[in-house]
């Protein structure tokens, strides 16, 4: 798989109401979208830092991935995303011929419209990674 940057950093949090005057006015971040991703059940806001952007998570409902983890660590770094030149499918191809265990059999949208697929943590060494292409 060739990666070209880290595309975006998902950090967990119960509210983004709450969330978005510290990344706003205490590190001088601009948040410049949020969107529902429904099938995810997460609503996202995306601010920029430099080239990454961080996308903050907040669950839509309790059965929401985003809501257990809240429940089972609490707030804070959920994921890292790469963005991948050679497309997620052909990532996700290469992952399972070396022995990781994916999430996402295949690639699907996700927030701003990327096509996205997870790698298992417990194949990751302990990170949740996400796949994404344009």
């Amino acid at each position: 798989m060739k990666i070209s940057h880290i595309e975006h950093l998902g950090i967990a949090v119960k509210s983004i109401e709450e969330a978005l005057p510290y990344y706003e006015n205490v590190l001088g971040l601009k948040c410049y979208n949020i969107e529902t991703v429904e099938d995810q059940k997460v609503k996202t806001a995306f601010l920029k830092c430099g080239e990454t952007k961080i996308e903050l998570l907040e669950p839509t409902g309790p059965d929401s991935t985003i809501a257990k983890f809240l429940e089972n660590r609490g707030a804070g770094v959920h994921h890292v995303a790469f963005a991948v030149e050679d497309g997620v499918a052909q990532a996700l191809a290469q992952a399972e011929e070396q022995g990781i265990r994916l999430i996402d059999k295949a690639p699907r949208k996700g927030a701003e419209n990327l096509n996205i697929a997870f790698l298992h943590p417990k194949s990751t060494l302990g990170v949740l990674t996400e796949l994404c292409e344009k």
